[in-house]
């Protein structure tokens, strides 16, 4: 896959070390939880429109750019909804991004929503009704911001998933160098919404309820 030009990088990008992850296995599942570093300004009510209104453009660097590829401007690919209607539990959404801008790393992910609130967005992989990788993002309000707390569990424990299914989400979707470039990528892309959202949020939000 060609991936689209990188985007101006306008702030530095959070390092891995701005957070706290730990890493947890139980039941042929893994559990990795990220404690992002609190970000400023941003509320939970900015989080919950983002997470309905990634799709669109916005201004950047001077010019009109898909949302998504603002949000990580390097390793971002595409973003779509691919049943109609607003974003919301049920909407199917295929993501494509390159981890690191490495094709080797190419995520590719079709997925759904299960919940966008104030209080989280969860999207889910299942195949046969066992879940493949589930990723919850929790989000709390504090004095001047929010506190972001990022749950992926890849497998489940169904039979399905005991017997086959956990063995194809580790070796496949997420072996162990793109699980490790996938939490640098998602560390970087969480800490960049401090950058834009709260503009974005105050000049669209009122456009786009």
């Amino acid at each position: 896959m060609d991936l689209p030009a990188p985007r101006p990088v306008l702030w530095p990008l959070r390092p891995v070390e701005s957070a706290t992850v730990s890493n947890s296995s139980d039941d042929g599942r893994t559990v990795v939880t990220i404690s992002h570093a609190p970000l400023e300004q941003v509320t939970p009510e900015m989080l919950a429109w983002w997470y309905t209104h990634i799709p669109g453009d916005m201004r950047y660097a001077g010019s009109s750019w898909p949302r998504y590829l603002v949000w990580h401007p390097l390793d971002h690919i595409s973003y779509e909804a691919t049943t109609p209607g607003p974003i919301g539990p049920g909407t199917r959404l295929h993501i494509t991004e390159a981890l690191g801008r490495d094709p080797s790393m190419l995520l590719d992910l079709e997925v759904v929503v299960e919940t966008v609130d104030s209080q989280s967005a969860v999207i889910t992989k299942r195949v046969l009704g066992s879940s493949l990788v589930r990723l919850e993002n929790e989000f709390t309000r504090t004095r001047s911001g929010c506190r972001y707390t990022t749950h992926l569990t890849i497998g489940d424990t169904t039979a399905l998933a005991r017997l086959f299914l956990n063995r194809t989400a580790h070796n496949r979707a997420f072996p162990h160098p793109k699980l490790a470039a996938w939490i640098r990528h998602h560390i970087e892309e969480i800490g960049n919404l401090e950058n834009f959202l709260p503009d974005l949020y105050r000049y669209r939000a009122p456009r786009e309820p």
